[in-house]
């Protein structure tokens, strides 16, 4: 007798899928039903980079029917420490018509639908409605909120991971369960976004190139719980590990009554401006931008200032736009390099160091006359110089 009851019927897998999923059919618990779930299944990813890579590689392996991707970016070099799904030859190409090339050798009885552009606000619950599961691979928190409110009004699972440095974060948001119980989601754990700046990206922070393989791979294992019903999948609970020490620990979220869009008076009826509820400054925010085309103005015009490069030495040997390279680290120890007397523009890859190390500088040392440079110099090379090599 099949486990739990399960009525072996194989009427739906073709004799090369028995074949190729011969160790998910022996597996208790599982068998011919649950496989044929898979099948039937339709899952978005959303995001082929760190996490998207090995979720969309296990989840082509174990069978999914149908998998969309969402992606908008190109193959960087600087991927390839983690996002094992590409090649030196794939650099420069879309990911997404690139990631679904090669899962489809891996798995030719999948069928994929690309989304070759960035999900966002206006196209967000079209692209979603047709699929059972949202799994998401993105670093962004704009993002992470528009999938979480869209799966919401749509009634859908969102299988969230995250990453930094070395921990990783697991979680499943509105999942209903056998009882007709819908789940926590992510605002009830993050009900709004940290303030611009405290949370590095990546690129800003780094990332240990092993942490989202792993944290992928719990995603993908959550995405088939989540299809399939066996186990106990993480709806409620929020999975941390840290890769560092090589510790655990699972966290109980709970239901928030003033959650804006699922609490005891929701203010959210539809999608919103993400970007915009994402940047919001705080009032005590005293920290003074200053965009590329004022900078260059003030280049071009040999104003009396003073440019700081607040990068690592091996990013400013890449490239940079001048100015005094003082490693954020080193700052404190450089304070006779950075005058008081005439503006200073302080610029990093893209604003968000800078803007921290302005801050350091502005409550700690009373500085006033600092400016952040708005986008860092990924804002300079896509205004002025494309060929700059930034990493």
């Amino acid at each position: 007798m099949a486990p739990f009851g399960l009525n072996f019927n194989t009427m739906q897998l073709s004799k090369e899928e028995i074949k190729r999923y011969a160790r998910h059919l022996n597996l208790p618990h599982f068998g011919m039903e649950t496989q044929e779930k898979l099948k039937d299944s339709r899952v978005l990813v959303v995001g082929t980079g760190g996490l998207g890579a090995p979720l969309l590689q296990y989840l082509t392996a174990a069978g999914i029917g149908t998998i969309g991707v969402v992606d908008f970016d190109v193959v960087d070099t600087s991927n390839l420490q983690r996002q094992v799904l590409f090649g030196s030859s794939d650099v420069g190409k879309p990911k997404t018509s690139t990631a679904v090339y090669k899962l489809r050798d891996q798995n030719p009885n999948i069928q994929f639908i690309n989304f070759d552009e960035k999900l966002v606000r206006e196209n967000a619950l079209d692209i979603i409605r047709d699929f059972d599961v949202v799994a998401d691979g993105t670093d962004n928190f704009p993002t992470r909120y528009l999938v979480n409110d869209a799966c919401v009004l749509l009634s859908k699972p969102y299988v969230y991971g995250s990453i930094f440095q070395f921990e990783g974060q697991v979680s499943v948001f509105n999942y209903l369960d056998k009882e007709g119980n819908r789940g926590p989601n992510y605002r009830d754990l993050f009900p709004t976004p940290p303030p611009p700046g405290l949370v590095p990206s990546c690129a800003d922070g780094g990332v240990l190139g092993v942490l989202p393989g792993i944290i992928g791979s719990m995603q993908a294992s959550e995405v088939i719980k989540v299809l399939t019903g066996i186990g106990d999948n993480l709806s409620g609970r929020l999975f941390i590990f840290d890769a560092f020490d090589f510790t655990s620990r699972t966290l109980k979220i709970r239901k928030d009554p003033s959650n804006p869009i699922t609490g005891d008076a929701p203010t959210i009826t539809q999608l919103i401006d993400y970007d915009e509820f994402c940047s919001l400054k705080s009032d005590t925010d005293t920290t003074s931008t200053i965009n590329v085309e004022t900078l260059k103005q003030w280049i071009d015009e040999n104003a009396n200032f003073k440019i700081i490069d607040v990068r690592e030495p091996y990013e400013r040997d890449a490239a940079h736009i001048g100015g005094a390279p003082i490693p954020m680290d080193d700052v404190e120890k450089s304070l006779s390099e950075i005058p008081k007397d005439r503006n200073v523009v302080v610029y990093c890859r893209s604003g968000v160091r800078s803007a921290r190390v302005i801050e350091l500088l502005q409550a700690k040392y009373d500085y006033q006359n600092l400016h952040n440079l708005e986008g860092g110099i990924l804002a300079w090379k896509e205004k002025f110089d494309p060929e700059l090599n930034v990493i």
